[in-house]
């Protein structure tokens, strides 16, 4: 193995450990009451909004410091001092940003996994209820709007849910043309082969070829067989060497010969 392998070996090591506690938590929590799965959805998925929000309330800084403020008798005008609320409630320093975005992702996740546990399926129904819940009460916590709660809560809930919806269908149409074509079934080893190697952008080269998961075994046997079989398909000298060690070395192709 090559030195610039070893680093690849090691990041693709730590990602697969990562991948195994994961699903592990994941399949853990599965196991949870409901209460308490959703409790700890919420308040990890919180804490981890707090902490981006924090961050960009240093990056930003505390825009609220240049703004005017509002004149001491408007404090008995509620409607006088809306505007100015709502400026704070969007552009104050770390600790406003932290609870914006701790309110907004904990209660949107919470939602979500109550919604997703009690239907068995996340959707679009699912996700804008969700979004209308976080709406509503970063609306209550950041004090946005008028002087009716409310009504400032419905309607932020309202917003939340419509751009959450449209970006939920948007999702989809992209998903919809992300989706493997029909002859993708005669790659699959292949596919996992060149993504282990790192060498992912050559599948369309064997498809281009006709190279399925049928021909791999062949391309152990005569060297002149195998390295014309890649070359035709415009695979470099390098990836070339690296995908015939790789099939030399594979026990699985081994056996289908």
């Amino acid at each position: 193995m090559s030195l610039v392998q070893l680093p690849q070996k090691a990041i693709k090591d730590v990602q697969f450990k990562l991948k195994e506690l994961e699903n592990g938590y994941k399949s853990w929590l599965a196991k949870q009451p409901l209460p308490v799965e959703a409790a700890i959805v919420t308040a990890t998925t919180a804490i981890n909004g707090a902490a981006i929000g924090a961050f960009l309330g240093v990056m930003t800084q505390d825009l609220t410091s240049s703004l005017p403020t509002p004149p001491p008798q408007s404090s008995l005008n509620p409607d006088a001092v809306a505007p100015f609320q709502q400026v704070q409630a969007v552009a104050g320093g770390p600790l406003v940003q932290a609870r914006n975005f701790a309110v907004i992702t904990g209660v949107n996740a919470g939602i979500s996994c109550v919604m997703k546990r009690l239907r068995g399926k996340e959707d679009l129904q699912s996700s804008v209820v969700a979004a209308f819940g976080s709406g509503a009460a970063f609306s209550l916590v950041s004090g946005m709007g008028g002087a009716n709660p409310a009504v400032n809560a419905f309607t932020s809930g309202l917003l939340f849910a419509i751009f959450q919806g449209c970006s939920f269908k948007i999702g989809e149409m992209w998903q919809s043309t992300q989706r493997p074509t029909a002859d993708d079934v005669y790659y699959a080893r292949t596919r996992g082969m060149l993504d282990k190697l790192g060498l992912q952008n050559y599948t369309k080269n064997f498809k281009r070829g006709l190279l399925t998961d049928s021909t791999l075994p062949l391309l152990t046997d005569r060297q002149v067989v195998k390295s014309f079989a890649l070359r035709d398909v415009r695979i470099p000298p390098g990836p070339r060497l690296l995908i015939l060690d790789h099939i030399q070395r594979d026990p699985e192709l081994k056996k289908s010969r």
